[in-house]
């Protein structure tokens, strides 16, 4: 090496050092201007070019030197499951305490017009985790199985999605998930974890893969196909009773009977309980487990200390990456029923158990922002708060009713289109970059988070698929006033259900519906006598013309527009219909992971801690996390 090129690479050193350690932009500007002065010292060509190609690298990665406002951010995105938009203080409930997100709220940008691409947890989830509506993925559902059923089965989230943790990783995030994932684990066996968080771009996993259902409480009574649990139980009676009397009958020598015809009752009765009582009547075992990574640490799962636990699990995660850049995906397992709820929450407050969960989440929410707080990393981090759908109305028992409550909106869980199955609460908060205290009536999605977060990771999506979800920050910074939202698209299942339209010409929402469920019993506000709205065939109504209502004017979708009195009426249905036809162009086959065959139970993918099918094991509570 000449003098002039170690010199050039004593100052290369030098000024890379300079420029990255750099935490205010008019000390970088200082920097280049230095800078420029040292090209001005006579060399060669070759070392003149050699500096300027220094410069001008430098500069190209000023965005992300030039100190705290431009520094990449960590993330903490906390999702809630099933809570209801009115159950929480700063967005109308004054009965059940939710101070931690209340100020959450007061210190950030409260979101209140913000959406849901799905009002149950498989599709909505990953819709939120591929900035795609789910029936891109093949997660839309034509028939009664609208979510994910059982961890033993082969459907799930296809591996050659690219979620925002795949891409923040690339990015050099360290990406974590504590809690509910709820999109499948296996394909082929029960080791290849295709579906799996891990295969999904996240380093740490830790929690359910599943989800909380009723199954997973002792006591409780099942909510899993129990309609088809009905009619096995009923098809094995009569078979067992025909092999019972063949049995006596050829015993007592009334009659000739085969041997052949008794085995052939006998094997039948035996494989009928079988296919009865191995799947449905050992849910906790197959659908209850905890995971670390990939490996199967309790199962069944213990309720009693799962918040503890989870909440444990969060904060080290933190700890262990508080030098940056994280994201973590706190996916709560509160407030889904079975309701359960730590001793410390039990009875306190004014709604019973279920109010004891909410509230119980507004204090986790307010212990992951003291950990943020702790490690002093409040103004590098941005925290999300939301949840994956609305409140589930229909559940309910004898002691009252069990789900949230959906504020002023009609409907909840699993009502295709109705806006209180859909609208959900959304809080950014960032000191430092967002103003507190900012509220946004524009239309949003959780679809959004997903350019939001790789944008400001500094990555870029993929371009060889469709997204569904815009950027924010424009929006939550207000350089735009506008949501880049014109038109949104609610689906049931895989068949669309209802259209937003957001004219930039006017701060009208209208929206459209072409089929709504049917409640029951007639006059009920939800689907009562099955406890949960079906998009399908008998189960819907279909409007022609479709239903119209303007949400600006009319949030509870209570009157019903008409030409009388809408003057847009005709405009906004040939807006829609076009929207739409434009929409529909952009869908692609994707492979149908809610089949039949893809949901039931296959013993070949249960996941299993110890030897199948003898699945079972206790997590050592005083354990400390492992290292992520």
């Amino acid at each position: 090496m000449n003098r002039n090129e170690k010199r050039f690479s004593e100052r290369r050193e030098r000024y890379t050092h300079i420029f990255t350690s750099a935490h205010h932009r008019d000390q970088i500007m200082l920097n280049v201007s230095a800078l420029m002065n040292f090209i001005q010292i006579p060399l060669d060509m070759m070392m003149r070019w050699r500096y300027v190609s220094l410069l001008v690298f430098l500069l190209l990665n000023l965005n992300f030197t030039s100190g705290d406002h431009d520094v990449r951010p960590n993330f903490l995105l906390i999702m809630v499951d099933d809570l209801g938009i009115g159950d929480i203080g700063c967005y109308g409930n004054d009965t059940i305490r939710t101070p931690n997100i209340d100020k959450l709220a007061k210190d950030g940008v409260k979101l209140t017009h913000h959406l849901s691409a799905a009002p149950l947890c498989t599709p909505s989830r990953t819709a939120f985790m591929t900035g795609r509506y789910a029936l891109r993925s093949g997660l839309g559902s034509t028939g009664r199985v609208q979510v994910i059923l059982f961890l033993g089965g082969s459907g799930g989230l296809p591996p050659h999605e690219i979620t925002f943790a795949k891409l923040l990783q690339k990015q050099g995030y360290n990406t974590g998930i504590v809690g509910k994932w709820h999109l499948g684990v296996n394909c082929e066996n029960r080791n290849d974890l295709c579906h799996h968080p891990i295969n999904h771009g996240f380093n740490f996993f830790y929690g359910l893969p599943f989800t909380n259902f009723n199954d997973c409480k002792p006591g409780e009574e099942s909510d899993v196909l129990v309609d088809v649990q009905q009619r096995l139980w009923e098809i094995f009676c009569v078979v067992a009773l025909a092999f019972l009397t063949t049995f006596i009958i050829r015993a007592l020598g009334l009659m000739e009977v085969s041997v052949i015809l008794l085995i052939v009752l006998f094997i039948l009765s035996l494989l009928v309980f079988s296919v009865w009582y191995v799947p449905f009547k050992h849910l906790r075992t197959w659908n209850c487990i905890i995971m670390r990574n990939s490996e199967v640490v309790e199962q069944p799962m213990n309720l009693q200390t799962l918040n503890k636990r989870l909440m444990s699990e969060a904060e080290q995660f933190v700890e262990r990456n508080r030098d940056g850049p994280f994201l973590l995906f706190f996916s709560l397992v509160h407030v889904h029923t079975p309701l359960f709820v730590s001793e410390s929450f039990s009875g306190k407050s004014k709604h019973g158990l279920y109010g004891d969960n909410v509230e119980e989440v507004d204090w986790m929410v307010g212990q992951m922002v003291k950990t943020i707080e702790r490690l002093e990393l409040t103004n590098k981090t941005m925290m999300y708060f939301t949840s994956d759908h609305g409140g589930h109305i229909e559940d309910s028992d004898a002691g009252g009713q069990k789900g949230g409550w959906n504020g002023v909106y009609r409907g909840g869980k699993a009502m295709g289109g109705w806006e209180g199955g859909i609208r959900v609460p959304g809080i950014f908060h960032w000191p430092g970059r967002l103003t507190a205290g900012k509220e946004i009536s524009e239309p949003t999605s959780l679809m959004d988070v997903y350019p939001t977060l790789v944008k400001l990771a500094g990555g870029e999506p993929p371009h060889d698929r469709i997204l569904d979800g815009h950027d924010l920050m424009p929006l939550l910074e207000g350089q735009s006033s506008r949501s880049q939202h014109e038109f949104m698209f609610h689906y049931c299942g895989m068949y669309l259900n209802a259209v937003r339209w957001h004219p930039a010409d006017s701060d009208s929402v209208f929206k459209v519906h072409y089929f709504t469920p049917k409640f029951s019993p007639p006059g009920a506000i939800g689907c009562y006598d099955i406890k949960i709205c079906m998009c399908h065939r008998d189960y819907v109504t279909y409007h022609d013309p479709p239903l119209m209502f303007d949400l600006s004017r009319d949030p509870s979708e209570s009157h019903r527009l008409t030409p009388d009195t809408e003057p847009r009426y005709t405009e906004v249905l040939e807006r829609v219909k076009s929207a739409v036809t434009e929409h529909r162009k952009t869908l692609k086959p994707a492979e149908k992971q809610l089949t039949w065959a893809n949901v039931l139970w296959n013993p070949l993918l249960q996941p299993c801690c110890g030897y199948f099918p003898f699945c079972s094991c206790s997590e050592d509570h005083m354990t400390s996390a492992q290292t992520s």
